[in-house]
C-alpha cells in the first residue's frame, strides 16, 4: 500500500505527515487545571506508546498550567482551544506544541492574524478540526444536513482563513460519529489537499462499540493509503485509546512495535480453559515492550502450526499445553503451570 504524498510538518521532537511514521494520539480527560493529574495522566500514556497528547484549555487558569504540564512531560502537548483567540497566544506561551483550533470561531480576521503570527514565530502547526456536530447553521442550510460535502467545504474554508494570512503549517482532522461519512469525508480531502491528515471518528463511542467503529473507520483510511496521524475516541480511559489505536495500526502492517498476540476463537475441541488463559496472557502482555508474536491455541488442530508461524507460543491438550518457540516444542507444561512457564520464556527472549 502506498501513501498519500502530504505535506511533513514537525510538532515538538516528531514529525506528521509525508514519510514519517503514523503517530497515536490522545486527550486527557482531566481537568487541565488540575497540573499533578494531568501530568500523572499523560506520563501513563507516554508508558503506554501515546506519540502525541492535546489538553482542553476551557479558561486562563487551565492555560497557565501548561506551562508546568508541558515542561514535566516527555511527548508533545497540544492545547485544544475553541473561541477565545487570547488562550490560544498564551498557550503558545506557555510551551505547547500545537493548537487544535477552528480560525472561523475564534473571532475577526485580525485575531486569526494574531494567533497565526504567534504559531509562525514559534513554529508550531495548527490543526484545524470539524467535525459533524460543529457545522454552521448556513453549511447545514446549505446541504440540507450533515453530509461529507458539507464536512468538506467547511474545513476548506477554514484552512483558507489561516492561507489567506500566509499560514501553512496545517494539520487537517474531518471528523463524523457516522464511519460511513467519515471515511467518504477524508477520501475527498484527501483527493484534494496535500495538509496532514488526524484520522479519528468522533464520538465514538464507550470501549466496545467505540473500538469497533474506530477501527473499521480508521483501518479502512490507513488500508488505503490516507491518513498521517489517528486518534480513537473513546469514553472512558485515554490508556484504552491508545491501546487501540496501536492495534490498528499493527492490524494494517503500519508498526511492529509491540507484542502482537494471536489465539483461537475455542471450539468443541478445547480441552483447557483457553479463554483464561488468552486473557492472562494479553494482560500480562500488555507492560512488555518486545517485537515479537505470541500464539495461544487451544488444541492440537491448528494450534501447533499456528505457534509455529508465532515466535513463541501454546497449543493446548487436555489438561496441559505444549510451549513451542521458533517452532520447536520446549517443554510439555500443566495447565495450571502454562500461563507462568509462557511469561518465564518470553522475558528471557
Amino acid at each position: 500500500m502506498s501513501r498519500s504524498n502530504t505535506k511533513k510538518i514537525k510538532l515538538g521532537n516528531i514529525f506528521i505527515g509525508g514519510d514519517s511514521k503514523i503517530t497515536v494520539q490522545s486527550m486527557t480527560n482531566t481537568d487541565t487545571r488540575d497540573r499533578a493529574a494531568t501530568i500523572k495522566q499523560i506520563k501513563s500514556l507516554e508508558k503506554m506508546g501515546c506519540d502525541i497528547v492535546r489538553c482542553a484549555v476551557p479558561d486562563i487558569e487551565a492555560c497557565t498550567a501548561l506551562k508546568d504540564i508541558t515542561k514535566s512531560v516527555n511527548i508533545p502537548v497540544v492545547a485544544d482551544i475553541h473561541f477565545d483567540y487570547r488562550l490560544a497566544i498564551k498557550s503558545i506561551e506557555n510551551g505547547v506544541f500545537a493548537l487544535r483550533i477552528n480560525p472561523g470561531n475564534i473571532g475577526s480576521n485580525d485575531r486569526v492574524k494574531e494567533v497565526a503570527k504567534a504559531a509562525q514565530n514559534s513554529n508550531i502547526p495548527i490543526r484545524i478540526g470539524v467535525n459533524s456536530g460543529s457545522l454552521n447553521k448556513d453549511m447545514l442550510k446549505k446541504y440540507g444536513g450533515v453530509s461529507s460535502d458539507a464536512l468538506v467545504e467547511s474545513v476548506l474554508n477554514h484552512v483558507k482563513i489561516l492561507e489567506n494570512v500566509n499560514f501553512d503549517n496545517i494539520v487537517i482532522s474531518i471528523k463524523s460519529s457516522n464511519v460511513i461519512q467519515m471515511v467518504d469525508s477524508y477520501r475527498k480531502i484527501s483527493r484534494i489537499c496535500q495538509y496532514p491528515l488526524h484520522l479519528g471518528v468522533t464520538e465514538a463511542g464507550t470501549g466496545f462499540t467505540g473500538t469497533i467503529k474506530s477501527s473499521v473507520g480508521i483501518g479502512t483510511l490507513l488500508m488505503e493509503g490516507i491518513g498521517d496521524t489517528i486518534r480513537v475516541s473513546l469514553t472512558g480511559d485515554p490508556i484504552q485509546e491508545v491501546k487501540v489505536g496501536k492495534e490498528i495500526l499493527k492490524a494494517c502492517g503500519l508498526r511492529k512495535q509491540g507484542i502482537e498476540l494471536i489465539s483461537c476463537p475455542t471450539c468443541g475441541r478445547t480441552e483447557i480453559n483457553i479463554i483464561k488463559i488468552a486473557e492472562e496472557v494479553e494482560r500480562r502482555l500488555s507492560h512488555i515492550n518486545k517485537n515479537i508474536r505470541v500464539a495461544v491455541m487451544g488444541c492440537v488442530v491448528n494450534g501447533p502450526g499456528e505457534a509455529r508461524e508465532a515466535d513463541i507460543g501454546i497449543a493446548g491438550g487436555k489438561g496441559e499445553g505444549l510451549i513451542f518457540k521458533n517452532g520447536n516444542i520446549i517443554k510439555k507444561v500443566r495447565e495450571e503451570n502454562l500461563v507462568e512457564a509462557l511469561m518465564e520464556e518470553i522475558q528471557n527472549m
